[in-house]
């Protein structure tokens, strides 16, 4: 297209499909939902396992496994800030929302160690899971995130009534539908998207 013959109307469209293009990028490669979803699910399955069949006393030190995600996190996050070219606004509302929902956690924590409310813990994490995971779907336009975030909040509800043993395997079941099958799936379209870029 010519620039003398370049229209209103064609500006508009050409914004239009810029805008579409940056949205529909893939970025997401699902590393760190697997990275967490994986830990979190050797942590609640293991720590109801040492409860459950052993006599350890401190079941709850398996959960310091969560600072080897932490420490991966942080490389990974560094690596891919040094590779960054371009961020996209819905990428900076994703980081936001994580990094929201990783404040809530660090107080839900700190306010169920008082009082003794550690039974309503597991209830709470879930409900806060489902937050973040549904609205990145949102954002993302990736429904099995979105589908992961309301089975969290059910098995908030689930996890009131069945007590907090029982609640870690919730949580193992929550991170698997919330995290590690959207996981698999965004890497799965971020390998395809970038295949079929290079065969391009």
């Amino acid at each position: 297209m010519q620039p003398e013959n370049f229209s209103p109307k064609d500006s508009l469209a050409l914004i239009d499909q810029m805008i579409n293009q940056a949205r529909n990028r893939v970025t997401e490669n699902g590393f760190l939902y697997l990275l967490w979803g994986w830990i979190i699910l050797f942590c609640s399955v293991g720590h109801f396992a040492m409860i459950r069949f052993t006599s350890i006393r401190n079941p709850e030190i398996i959960w310091a496994a969560a600072w080897v995600a932490v420490i991966l996190q942080i490389i990974y996050m560094v690596r891919n800030k040094k590779k960054e070219t371009v961020k996209t606004y819905s990428d900076t509302i994703i980081d936001y929302i994580w990094t929201s929902f990783g404040i809530c956690m660090f107080i839900v924590s700190i306010a169920m160690s008082q009082e003794h409310g550690w039974r309503h813990l597991y209830p709470m994490y879930l409900m806060l899971y489902g937050i973040p995971t549904f609205l990145s779907g949102v954002v993302m336009r990736f429904l099995p995130l979105r589908v992961g975030g309301v089975f969290c909040w059910g098995l908030s509800v689930i996890a009131i009534y069945i007590g907090p043993l029982y609640a870690l395997l919730l949580l193992g079941a929550a991170v698997i539908a919330a995290w590690i099958i959207p996981g698999y799936l965004l890497r799965r379209k971020y390998n395809q998207h970038y295949s079929s870029t290079t065969q391009s």
